[in-house]
């Protein structure tokens, strides 16, 4: 089986490009959208989890003081360190669902994955 796909390569600006034949149909990959502000959450979590986990702090209080934040904020971005791994690779990778942001994500989340995929896909 031999199998024949019309295109050619250009150089432009550097990097090479892939030209279609000009009867078909345009095709490019949907645009990522990066959202640092949910990153920086989530790295934060990660981050606080682990000073937790390796005894550097005895609570989220204490934790929450050495950070100079609040405690109740400290508690809800510690929470996405609980988000299904599909939905963190998604949103590092910035293909995050549709009106996904930060505020959305901090409010209460399901603990299984499968409703939490659920709920965002909404």
């Amino acid at each position: 089986m031999v199998v024949s796909i019309p295109i050619s390569l250009r150089r432009q600006g550097g990097r090479k490009q892939v030209v279609t034949p000009a009867e078909a149909p345009p095709w490019s990959p949907s645009p990522t959208r990066v959202d640092n502000t949910i990153i920086k959450a989530l790295v934060r979590a990660h981050r606080w989890r682990g000073m937790l986990e390796s005894n550097l702090f005895a609570s989220v209080r204490e934790l929450a003081k050495a950070e100079k934040i609040n405690e109740s904020y400290l508690c809800r971005v510690l929470r996405l360190t609980l988000l299904s791994p599909a939905l963190t690779e998604a949103i590092l990778n910035g293909q995050q669902p549709e009106g996904l942001d930060l505020a959305r994500l901090l409010k209460s989340l399901p603990i299984e994955w499968d409703k939490q995929e659920a709920t965002f896909r909404k």
